[in-house]
C-alpha cells in the first residue's frame, strides 16, 4: 500500500507540534453490531505514533512531553448512533478522480450490511446539493443502487466547484435529519467540511461530519497517499511510452507529455521514476531558467545533438513564472488559474530551436482528463475500499471533525483542523527526488548557483 508514497520522504518529517486528539458526540453506549471477534474492535487508547523530526521529539522529551500520536481508526466495541435510527448523507466535492464510486460503494454497503442502517442519501453535485435555489434532488442509496457503480469512472452523485452558505448546508442537514455527513473530497471541501463542523458545534447539533481525502495529486497533509495516485500514475506513464515511441520514431524528436499537479509534482516525479524513459521531469516544487547556458533550453539542446530524441514531463503547475496571468484569475473554488505551461514549452522550444537552425518535431500529449475520469485500477480499488470503512467505522462511533487518513502504515483518524494547515509537496532533499534526478541524468536549470 505505501510504495513509494513515505511520508517523510515526500514531505520532509513533522517538526511541528500537531493537535490529535479527535471529537467526539458523546459517549458511545450502544453495543456494536457488527458480527466480529472481540479482538478485533479497536478502543480510542490505541495510538500510532507520529514520525517527528528528532530534534523536534528530543526537545519535547526533554521539556516532559511525550511524542505525538494518533487515534488507529476502525470499528469500536461501543457506537453512539443507534443504527435503526440514523440516516447518513454523503457528497462528492471538487475535481474527478479515480476510485470515487468505490468509496462511495464501500460507505454505503459497511453501513448497510455490518451496521444495518437502511437510511442513505447522496447529495448531487458537492456542495450545491444542499442549497434549495439549485433544485438538485437527493439520491436515495442502498445496495441495489451502488452495486455495480466501481465500474465506472468519476463519480456517480456528481460533483461541483464554488463556496456555498454554511448556514444553508447546515439548515438543510438539520432539516433532513442528518446524523452522519461523509464528504468526499480534497483540501477545498476539508476546509467547507471544517466550516459546517464549527457551524454544527455553534448550534448543539449532534451531527458528526468525517472526511474522505481525495486528491489525484496527493497533495494532501498528513496523508501517505490518497486514492487514485496509482490510477494517475499507471496512466501516465502509458502517455509517457507513446511520447518516447513518437520521439525516437524521427530525428530530433520530442516527446512533450503535461501531467496533474498544481502545486505537487507527485505524479510527474512517480511516473518518470516507473518509466525510465523521461530525460527531463519538470514540476511544481523546484523553479527552472529556460534560458542560459544552464537553463533548460540549453540542457535540452545538448541531449538533442547527442541522442537524437528527447522526452520531456512537466508538472501542470512547473513553470508559472513564464505564464502567470496579470492580475491573475481565479476559478470557483477560489483557486488561482494556471497557465497553460505545456503549451508555452511547445512553442518556446520551437522557437528556440528555429533560431539556431535545427528541425525538431515535438508530440504534445496532455492526457489529463483521461486520467482522472477512468475507474479506479486493482490497488486503488482495495484502498478505496478500505477508506469507506473506516470512515463508517469512525461515524456510527459518533467521532467527528475527522479525516480518515493512511499514514505509517496504518489507517487513522487526523483532526481536519490540521490537515488543512499546509499542503504536502515533494521534498527536494528527499531519497524520492533524489532518484528522479538519477533516473533523468538531469540537472539544476538554474543559471545562478
Amino acid at each position: 500500500m505505501q510504495g513509494v508514497c513515505d511520508p517523510t520522504e515526500f514531505t520532509g518529517e513533522i517538526t511541528e507540534d500537531i493537535e490529535t486528539e479527535i471529537e467526539t458526540l458523546g459517549p458511545a453506549k450502544i453495543p456494536n453490531p457488527i458480527n466480529i471477534p472481540n479482538q478485533c474492535f479497536v478502543t480510542d487508547n490505541i495510538r500510532v505514533s507520529l514520525r517527528v523530526n528528532y530534534n523536534f521529539l528530543r526537545e519535547n522529551l526533554s521539556k516532559g512531553l511525550e511524542s505525538a500520536s494518533l487515534e488507529l481508526a476502525g470499528p469500536r466495541p461501543y457506537i453512539y448512533f443507534d443504527p435503526s435510527k440514523t440516516k447518513v448523507g454523503i457528497v462528492t466535492c471538487g475535481g474527478l478522480c479515480p476510485g470515487i464510486n468505490d468509496v462511495i460503494r464501500s460507505i454505503v454497503m459497511t453501513l448497510y450490511y455490518s451496521y444495518g442502517v437502511d437510511k442513505i442519501i447522496g447529495f448531487r453535485y458537492g456542495l450545491q446539493g444542499f442549497i434549495p435555489k439549485y433544485g438538485h434532488p437527493v439520491v436515495e442509496l442502498n445496495p441495489e443502487v451502488v452495486k455495480d457503480i466501481h465500474t465506472m469512472g468519476g463519480t456517480f452523485l456528481g460533483t461541483s466547484r464554488g463556496h456555498q452558505s454554511i448556514e444553508e448546508i447546515v439548515d438543510t442537514l438539520e432539516r433532513l435529519n442528518i446524523q452522519i455527513l461523509f464528504m468526499i473530497g480534497g483540501d477545498g471541501t476539508f476546509r467547507a467540511a471544517n466550516k459546517i463542523k464549527e457551524e454544527i458545534s455553534k448550534r448543539g447539533l449532534k451531527i458528526g461530519v468525517i472526511a474522505i481525502p481525495k486528491t489525484i495529486d496527493n497533495d494532501i497533509w498528513l496523508v501517505s497517499k490518497t486514492f487514485g495516485f496509482d490510477t494517475a500514475v499507471e496512466l501516465a506513464c502509458e502517455a509517457i511510452r507513446c511520447a518516447h515511441t513518437e520521439a525516437i520514431a524521427v530525428p530530433y524528436g520530442i516527446g512533450l507529455v503535461k501531467l496533474m499537479g498544481r502545486h505537487s509534482g507527485f505524479i510527474a516525479a512517480a511516473a518518470t521514476l516507473a518509466t525510465k524513459e523521461v530525460n527531463f521531469c519538470l514540476v511544481p516544487e523546484i523553479d527552472f531558467d529556460l534560458e542560459g547556458p544552464r537553463g533548460f533550453l540549453a540542457q535540452l539542446e545538448r541531449r538533442l545533438v547527442t541522442r537524437k530524441h528527447a522526452v520531456v514531463v512537466v508538472a501542470e503547475g512547473a513553470g508559472q513564472r513564464y505564464v502567470r496571468k496579470d492580475p491573475p484569475e481565479y476559478d470557483a473554488s477560489g483557486n488561482i488559474k494556471l497557465g497553460d505551461i505545456g503549451k508555452f514549452l511547445k512553442d518556446r522550444i520551437n522557437e528556440y530551436f528555429k533560431e539556431r537552425g535545427l528541425e525538431v518535431i515535438i508530440r504534445y500529449i496532455d492526457p489529463s482528463y483521461i486520467i482522472r475520469s477512468v475507474p479506479a485500477n486493482v490497488e486503488d480499488r482495495i484502498y478505496c475500499g478500505f477508506l469507506g470503512q473506516y470512515a463508517v467505522h469512525a461515524g456510527m462511533a459518533g467521532k467527528t471533525g475527522l479525516m480518515i487518513s493512511y499514514l505509517n502504515d496504518q489507517f487513522v483518524h487526523i483532526p481536519l483542523k490540521e490537515a488543512v494547515k499546509r499542503r504536502k509537496q515533494i521534498n527536494l532533499q528527499s531519497r524520492f527526488w533524489l532518484s528522479v534526478l538519477e533516473s533523468t541524468g538531469q540537472r539544476d536549470f538554474k543559471n545562478s548557483p
